[in-house]
């Protein structure tokens, strides 16, 4: 069954991400800043190069790969959490290059923004903080 929490939506943090800046950096840094200990994240822009990332289900290991080319941020969708006593940003993002094609995946640092309007909404509830998760191998919310 699932284990779910309930929270309540709180304030929003809404802006413009530095030109240059590494994606996931950045809005880690703006969690961290202002202290987010539980969030969503969502942002829409550009970015010059990306790094993006695939679970691989059967090693539990990332397989990362780099697009070295402009990008449309078409969707990103994350959480903010606490690990390790720190907020983490946790991300997936679908990119679209002129073609149209689409790329997806977990959000890598080493993603470069091109101009990124990003919202953080705060939420209100028991602070979730990840850990490692045996069965899959990743670091999962203890719930």
């Amino acid at each position: 069954m699932a284990e779910m929490k309930k929270y309540k939506a709180g304030r929003m943090i809404m802006g413009r991400l530095e030109h240059g800046a590494d994606l996931l950096e950045e809005i880690t840094e703006i969690c961290r800043k202002e202290d987010i200990r539980m969030g969503r994240v969502e942002a829409i822009g550009a970015v010059s190069v990306a790094r993006i990332g695939f679970y691989n289900q059967d090693t539990h290991e990332y397989q990362f790969f780099t697009i070295d080319q402009p990008l449309e941020i078409l969707s990103l969708a994350g959480n903010v959490s606490i690990k390790d006593g720190e907020s983490m940003v946790h991300a997936h993002v679908v990119l679209g290059d002129k073609e149209g094609k689409a790329f997806g995946g977990h959000l890598a640092a080493g993603t470069i923004v091109f101009a990124c309007e990003c919202i953080v909404e705060i939420l209100e509830g028991p602070t979730l903080e990840r850990g490692l998760d045996e069965k899959t191998g990743l670091p999962l919310w203890n719930i």
